[in-house]
């Protein structure tokens, strides 16, 4: 269940009233801006990296530089990247390298929920943490409403394992609340680094039918871009207290990479936060449909777009590119599939293709652009991934995974149904109504 974007305004409206996270805006800004400071000397840009991309392709150069300057993030090689085209195959992986951690496991995920899945994932961290592992698991605090007891982590921490929440909802008056840990991430000895839309619940791993088929996605990192999610989940850990991490403990500064991992292209891991005012997430996906040659192929969840989204989307087809995006058939939540619904006919008559996935829902954060570049992460497109949440996710250039990723989307799309300019026209009158109503509230979905 993925609650970071629950459609009904009505719902949103009481917990804007009635909840608050324990710490204010400000103080957050201040708290991460001195946890990024001091994370700044670990985060350089390699000379011959940066030196060697600006030959080889200037405006994937101008990103990185981008990146770097304003949300600062390297962009490094020495990096192998596997792709899992659904949950399942995630979840195989994780426990082959969970079982392998000899120093620490870091995770960092939006929902954890009972299941087959955790269960099996705690009880390797248990094992692992009597071994002396060290394990750090965090989640975000709204699991506490529906899916976990509020006093979960006192529960973990009795098994050896250090828990927390992020952002725990308490009953006073604020509006921050609306700003959610949305990342997945998993680290594993500072070597080898997970992300993508996969979170630790069952129907992610088509254990069992909420919605059809769960269509998901998530990438493995092995090499030097691991560092980037470590830094990252060690911010977030570190956001709530006064404490200086020993960063040397978690970098792996004389491990060689280059020997043990088979790499190629470039690979940039990067988040992106609701406390600055860079929104690196929707950047990255607009450099890529601006300066896409052939295509860009897209998955999401949902649809709710600014202008300047809507802008790069139709720009693109309109100069010719194939600009397919593939989003649910059954949805998770029907005010936000309505209110996604109401931007189709625009795209559509400007040339953007949209297909909708009939086995059921696809939950995958994907951008693929002519042979040459991915993203595969837990931005979504709409208003809480570009503004409102903590996200991450890997830009990747020049790489044959990205292969993979187009494999994966033109096999998703043959189980797809083309939506036309006739079908958004049949949409009932009270279904375009309530989309449009809801457009009034598209900030908060």
């Amino acid at each position: 269940m993925d609650y970071s974007n629950i459609g009904y305004p009505g719902i949103w409206s009481i917990f804007y009233l009635f909840t608050r996270v324990q710490l204010g805006t400000k103080t957050i800004e201040k708290r991460l801006a001195l946890l990024l400071e001091s994370q700044r000397e670990y985060l350089y840009q390699d000379k011959f990296t940066r030196e060697a991309l600006e030959k080889e392709n200037v405006q994937v150069f101008n990103l990185a530089q981008y990146m770097h300057n304003c949300g600062g993030f390297p962009i490094y090689t020495n990096t192998s990247v596997k792709y899992f085209p659904c949950g399942e195959d995630k979840f195989e992986e994780m426990k082959i390298q969970l079982e392998s951690a000899k120093e620490f496991i870091f995770m960092e995920y939006f929902i954890i929920e009972n299941g087959v899945m955790w269960d099996t994932i705690l009880e390797i961290l248990e094992r692992k943490a009597r071994q002396g592992v060290e394990v750090r698991v965090m989640y975000d605090g709204m699991c506490s409403l529906a899916l976990l007891p509020y006093n979960y982590p006192k529960k973990i921490r009795e098994k050896g394992i250090q828990c927390k929440m992020y952002a725990p909802i308490v009953p006073f008056l604020s509006t921050y609340q609306n700003n959610r840990d949305h990342r997945k991430i998993l680290v594993i000895d500072g070597h080898t680094a997970f992300t993508g839309g996969i979170n630790l619940a069952d129907e992610y791993i088509n254990e069992y039918e909420r919605f059809g088929h769960w269509k998901d996605t998530a990438i493995m990192l092995k090499g030097e871009a691991v560092k980037s999610f470590t830094l990252m989940f060690l911010s977030m850990w570190d956001i709530d207290v006064r404490k200086k991490e020993d960063l040397e403990k978690y970098i792996k500064k004389n491990f060689n990479f280059q020997d043990k991992v088979k790499t190629e292209g470039y690979i940039m891991p990067y988040g992106d936060s609701p406390f600055d005012s860079e929104n690196v997430g929707e950047q990255v996906y607009m450099d890529i449909l601006n300066t896409a040659n052939r295509y860009v192929h897209i998955m999401t969840p949902y649809l709710i777009l600014d202008n300047e989204m809507i802008t790069a989307l139709t720009y693109s087809a309109k100069r010719g590119i194939e600009t397919i995006i593939i989003m649910p058939h059954i949805p998770d939540k029907k005010a936000a599939y309505l209110l996604a619904r109401t931007y189709y006919e625009e795209l559509i008559e400007a040339g953007v293709k949209i297909y909708e996935y009939t086995p059921g829902f696809v939950h995958a954060k994907v951008f693929v652009s002519d042979d040459e570049k991915a993203v595969v992460g837990t931005i979504n497109m709409d208003f809480r991934s570009f503004y409102l949440h903590f996200e991450c996710a890997s830009y990747i250039y020049k790489n044959s995974v990205i292969r993979k990723i187009e494999e994966d989307f033109q096999n998703t799309l043959k189980k797809c149904q083309l939506i036309t300019i006739e079908d958004c026209k049949k949409l009932g009158l009270m279904k375009k109504l309530i989309g449009r109503t809801l457009k009034l509230f598209a900030p908060l979905m």
